[in-house]
This record gives C-alpha cells, sequence and structure tokens, in this order.
C-alpha cells in the first residue's frame, strides 16, 4: 500500500471529562511533537490498547525506539471517559460458543493481571480495586436478562451472587432495583488517573507526545506522518485510533461510533453518606440495554452514565450537555431520595467504537501497518491485551495469548447510509424507551 493520506476528521475532546479534573494527581504540561523524527515504531493513540502495544515493544525489543502520538491529553481522551470498570467477563454469554467466551474470559483476565502489576509497581494512584460488579434490573424484561446471564455464567463455570430488592439496598443504598447479580472478577477504578498512570510508567525507550493530532499520513517503506508542529518516520506503524480509523484509510463501513454521557456529583458529605447507605465503592450495570449505569467512588462521588447516541462524525454538539445532565438528575432522584441537595460538577460525552457482530480488527492492515481496532465500548482489559498481543504479532513472537486473539473474526459490513444512520438511531430510542425506570 503507498498512497498519502490528509487526516481530516480528528478527535475533539473538550475539557468537561470529570475524571480528568478530579484527578488525584494532576497531569504535567503535554508534550508536543517537534521537528522531524525518526523511530523504529510508531504507534498512533494513548488509550489502553496503544499503551499496551508500546509497554510489550519495549518489553520485547528494549534497544528499539518508540513513539506513541495522541491528538489530545491522554486521560482527557476517550480512554479516561467511560464508567470506571475492568471488566473480566463477556456482557453476553453465548450459549452456542461457550469456547469463545472462555478465550475472551481468559484474555481479559491477562489484561487485569498486567494492569495490576503495572498499578502496584509504579504505584499508580487510581482506586484500583477488586469489588466486582452488579448488574441490577428494576423490570421484567432486565430480571429475566440477568437471570439469562447466570445461565451463561453456569455454563462457564463462573462463580456469583444473586441478590434480591433487601440484598441490593443493604449492598447500593438505593432502593429502585428488585433483583440482581453480582460477580466477582471486575475491577473499578478512576479511568483518567489509571490510563495518565500508565503513560507515566511507561519504559525509558518509549516517548509519548500529546496534543500532536496526525494530519497526514504517508504510507510506505518507512511510513510517514505529519502533525502541526513536526512528523515521525518509521517502518513500523501500530494503530489504536479505534473510531477514528476510518479516517487513515481502514474499515470503512465496518465500524461505527456510539457517544455516550456521563456526569459525576461533587463529594458526598459524612452525612450524606450515612443517609446514603450501602458499602463503599460499587458499579452497577442495567439489566437492561439502554439503562444507566452507576458507580460510587472511594472519593464519595456518585456516577450516572446514560443515554446512547449515534455519531457518525466522531463528535457531539455540545449544546445537548444541558439535556442530558437534566435527565442524568431525574435518573439520580430515582434512585437517591435521600440525598437531595447533591448536584452534578461535571457532565461529559465519551465515544465507543462499535461493529455490528462485536468482531475487532487485530492483524496487520496493509505492509509494515498493525492495528487492534474496536473494543466494543469494553476497552479497559480487553483492550490492553490486545494491544500487548498486537505488539507480540508485529514483532514475530508467539503464545498462546496470541493464537486465542488470532481466533476472533473481524467486523462484519455495515448497511448502506441512510439506512444504518436510521436503523441504528431507531434501535437506541426503542431501547432507552424500553428501559423504563432503569433510565
Amino acid at each position: 500500500m503507498t498512497a498519502t493520506i490528509q487526516i481530516k476528521n480528528l478527535p475533539q475532546d473538550d475539557r468537561t471529562n470529570g475524571w480528568f479534573n478530579t484527578m488525584p494527581v494532576p497531569a504535567p504540561p503535554a508534550r508536543v511533537l517537534e521537528g522531524e523524527q525518526t523511530a523504529d515504531w510508531l504507534v498512533i493513540g494513548a488509550g489502553y490498547t496503544g499503551l499496551g502495544a508500546a509497554r510489550r515493544l519495549a518489553e520485547l525489543r528494549p534497544n528499539d525506539r518508540v513513539i506513541i502520538l495522541d491528538a489530545g491529553r491522554v486521560g482527557l481522551n476517550s480512554a479516561g471517559r467511560n464508567a470506571g470498570f475492568a471488566i473480566d467477563l463477556p456482557h453476553n454469554v453465548d450459549m452456542a460458543d461457550i469456547a469463545k467466551c472462555q478465550r475472551q474470559t481468559k484474555l481479559n483476565r491477562a489484561g487485569l493481571a498486567h494492569l495490576t502489576e503495572v498499578i502496584e509497581s509504579h504505584q499508580i494512584n487510581c482506586y484500583w480495586s477488586k469489588r466486582g460488579k452488579v448488574h441490577a434490573a428494576a423490570v421484567p424484561h432486565g430480571q429475566k436478562s440477568i437471570a439469562e446471564f447466570a445461565k451463561g455464567l453456569d455454563g462457564l463455570g463462573e462463580p456469583y451472587t444473586l441478590l434480591d430488592a433487601p440484598a441490593l439496598r443493604a449492598r447500593l443504598g438505593t432502593s429502585l432495583y428488585t433483583f440482581g447479580i453480582h460477580t466477582p472478577g471486575c475491577y473499578l477504578m478512576q479511568p483518567a488517573a489509571l490510563v495518565r498512570g500508565l503513560a507515566h510508567a511507561l519504559p525509558p525507550s518509549v516517548e509519548l507526545y500529546e496534543d500532536s493530532p496526525v494530519i497526514e499520513v504517508s504510507y510506505g517503506q518507512p511510513v510517514r506522518v505529519k502533525t502541526p508542529g513536526g512528523g515521525v518516520s518509521a517502518p513500523k506503524l501500530i494503530l489504536a485510533t479505534e473510531a477514528f480509523t476510518n479516517a487513515f484509510g481502514f474499515l470503512q463501513g465496518r465500524i461505527f461510533t456510539l457517544f455516550t454521557f456521563a456526569s459525576l456529583t461533587r463529594p458526598l458529605t459524612d452525612a450524606e453518606v450515612m443517609a446514603l447507605g450501602g458499602e463503599p465503592d460499587w458499579g452497577i450495570i442495567p439489566g437492561t440495554r439502554g439503562g444507566t449505569t452507576l458507580r460510587f467512588t472511594w472519593d464519595r462521588r456518585i456516577l450516572i452514565r446514560n443515554s446512547l447516541s449515534y455519531e457518525p462524525q466522531s463528535r457531539y454538539d455540545p449544546a445537548r450537555i444541558e439535556g442530558i445532565r437534566a435527565k442524568h438528575t431525574r435518573a439520580f432522584r430515582r434512585r437517591f431520595p435521600m440525598l437531595p441537595d447533591v448536584t452534578f460538577e461535571h457532565t461529559w460525552g465519551g465515544s465507543l467504537c462499535i461493529s455490528r457482530n462485536r468482531g475487532i480488527s487485530f492483524g496487520e492492515l496493509a505492509s509494515g501497518v498493525y492495528g487492534s481496532i474496536c473494543q466494543n465500548g469494553v476497552g479497559v482489559a480487553k483492550g490492553t491485551i490486545s494491544g500487548r498481543m498486537i505488539a507480540e504479532l508485529a514483532t514475530g513472537q508467539d503464545s498462546e495469548l496470541l493464537s486465542d486473539m488470532l481466533t476472533f473474526g473481524p467486523p462484519e459490513s455495515l448497511p448502506a447510509q441512510p439506512f444504518m444512520g436510521w436503523g441504528v438511531r431507531a434501535r437506541l430510542k426503542f431501547e432507552e424507551w424500553r428501559a423504563g425506570p432503569e433510565m
């Protein structure tokens, strides 16, 4: 592949990310790429996948120079905008392909084990805790979904605890939910603090440049990219660009962007924590699609996340934020009437790269160009391990985990526009309506 592409669709993350703005350790000033540089490896995208790839490259090729470019600030980007779950299990267990689910769980847990090792060895302050997660339902079809999930976990041989309404109330404080399930293998954390900590802990042979968007790429030997302040030439390129991969000339018509929105409260007072009750540091995933995800954090804030939006240009209208915050406020009051004076300090949106069949593009995209693209909204563990595995593939390694990674199919083709947009938006509206009080 020999071509020069002007990158016109660039990330435009604003400064509203509450996780980034409440990190226990503020981010230092950005190091911006200046001048022409050469490297042995170039990684584009400093989320979990890109950072995982760069670290593994440094482990396998300690004498090679690795450069990572990110269009914005690490932690302010999509990797730092999620709800703070690092998940080990598939959300939905495919009973027709238990082996596939077992492979994905194995890979996810390898990613979590690696993250735990780096966090502990570098003392990353991100409130990393193995608290598990709760799937909770307030409507019959949500209860049915949780019961089916439990059957799937039985098929996988995975532990869980079913929770009735009193048990949920005792654990979470809110009395909205009537049926739930707790799985113990999920970690909770502060995502912006985690991804920034991972960036800070990179080996010396890895150089990270932020606020350095790629505005042009020339594929060939070597690959050359330009940024507003400089450029990089390297014989090998790893793309960890998720929803923006289309702009680099790959996966057109196979991946799409959803945005989800979150709000984070001020810290609760001692009296408010007592009024809430329940346990410290928990996370709820809704039993119904389109419902609300919640977190109660170690620094005593409550996060509300809901309202999926289809955005083919990978950006949303900031004018929508006030309406989103009002929706989040209604969801908060429905769950926590005992906290009438608690308000939100931050509201923001974050992008998810999705494929129709939950497939992932993993492998060599063109000569010397590798990618692990489309984590389908569960990128902390999955992105970390797939980043490490794409580095192994690019360096000619062989491992059991890499063999497992190569078994997953690629993203399927999407319907043409405008049918794609009509279909996705209609489905999102239906799921939100169907969630009812879980919204």
